[in-house]
């Protein structure tokens, strides 16, 4: 099970850090994503890392304005949201798949229910 929180309405330039817990599932060697899906577009891969090495990687459209970590001993993951725009609003979706670590929506097997970010 995979819970995202830290959603919520902000003005543009603000910042976000959303949390995702992760529970039921191995953690450790895991690929855990973020992705978002603004209304009437396709998810979008945001932010991906490999839990064993902690190696991380990112899209273009958010590379240098997010960031995404982790904390290990609590299973969780997070990404930090910097200098938000209007185009950044979105439901934001916590993702994982054992395995290979892609920012493809599809490889993914575990999602979490989203939360909303809205940049005014």
């Amino acid at each position: 099970q995979l819970v995202e929180s830290g959603g919520g309405s902000v003005q543009a330039g603000d910042s976000l850090r959303l949390s995702c817990a992760a529970s039921g599932l191995t953690y450790d060697g895991n690929c855990m994503a973020w992705f978002r899906q603004a209304t009437g577009k396709e998810r979008e891969g945001l932010a991906r890392i490999y839990t064993a090495f902690n190696k991380t990687a990112y899209a273009d459209s958010v590379k240098g304005r997010f960031t995404i970590s982790q904390n290990n001993a609590k299973n969780t993951v997070y990404l930090q949201m910097n200098s938000l725009k209007p185009e950044d609003t979105a439901v934001y979706y916590c993702a994982a798949k054992y395995g290979g670590c892609t920012l493809h929506a599809t490889d993914f097997n575990y999602w979490g229910r989203g939360t909303q970010v809205t940049v005014s």
